[in-house]
């Protein structure tokens, strides 16, 4: 069962056992993920090339692909990416930015997820929506639907494709089959730094590293950043000052803080 106790075991042995998460992501995103991973004690790598991302993976405890600055040179490295992953049996957590806002990418994002070498994907609500439902509306790489919107979606996706989903909003809705878990923690300015949905990604990646089970790994990544953000937003004047107490919180983040304020639902 879901509990604080699992998020505080899993991000100890995160912190103890530093796995190496590779990830090929977007541009705007690199920076800020490469920091949060480090902040939770893994150990990043931001690598695209063709030339190098098959000894890449196998050197990886897990692999992002995130499809937020496409191009065809990178969704050749991402299919090779996954391919190396699943014979390796790295789990690979897809995170599909923006689909729903152009065909290429829409196309790209369910073409990835139809390779049936996806761990867990984790998205928005509008683009967890895109990769079932035709004409689902999305404004850039935001969502114009809440969490719970993209639920039944979200059993599609699972029930078809043996996969975990995590939902970001407002609520973080976790997926597998029939069980689901929610983390209600988190802030308004959240949405308010770019890069933090990759973020929760890569965090996501770091959990499914150390632990098989990968219902509880994306809750667990989920519950870090939501705390981390709710206690960020606390001392913070703005998005600015958020992004570093964000951080912070991140490294600082105790056993005592998870047990007191983590919201299940």
């Amino acid at each position: 069962m879901f509990s604080s106790e699992t998020v505080i075991s899993d991000l100890n042995k995160i912190r103890s056992q530093a796995p190496l998460v590779h990830n090929i992501t977007n541009y705007v995103a690199m920076n800020i993920t490469a920091n949060a991973l480090l902040s939770i004690g893994a150990s990043p790598v931001m690598a695209h090339a063709l030339e190098e991302v098959e000894d890449m993976v196998k050197l990886a405890s897990a692999v992002v692909i995130n499809i937020g600055t496409l191009s065809p040179a990178w969704v050749e490295a991402m299919v090779r990416a996954m391919e190396t992953a699943a014979e390796k049996k790295i789990p690979v957590v897809l995170d599909p930015v923006g689909a729903g806002a152009t065909s290429y990418r829409t196309e790209t994002a369910r073409y990835l997820v139809g390779t049936g070498q996806t761990a867990i994907i984790r998205g928005n609500a509008s683009e967890i929506k895109a990769l079932v439902e035709a004409g689902t509306r999305t404004k850039g790489v935001d969502s114009l639907e809440s969490s719970q919107a993209a639920l039944e979606a979200s059993y599609q996706l699972s029930k078809k494709f043996g996969v975990v989903v995590s939902v970001s909003g407002p609520v973080d809705y976790v997926v597998k089959d029939a069980d689901i878990i929610g983390v209600a923690n988190g802030h308004p300015l959240m949405p308010l730094v770019t890069g933090l949905g990759c973020t929760a990604t890569a965090l996501t990646a770091a959990f499914a590293a150390i632990n098989p089970d990968y219902l509880q790994a994306a809750a667990g990544a989920m519950a870090v950043m939501g705390l981390a953000g709710e206690l960020a937003g606390e001392s913070c004047a703005g998005p600015a000052s958020f992004q570093v107490a964000f951080l912070d919180w991140l490294y600082r983040l105790s056993d005592k803080e998870i047990s007191a304020r983590l919201k299940i639902k």
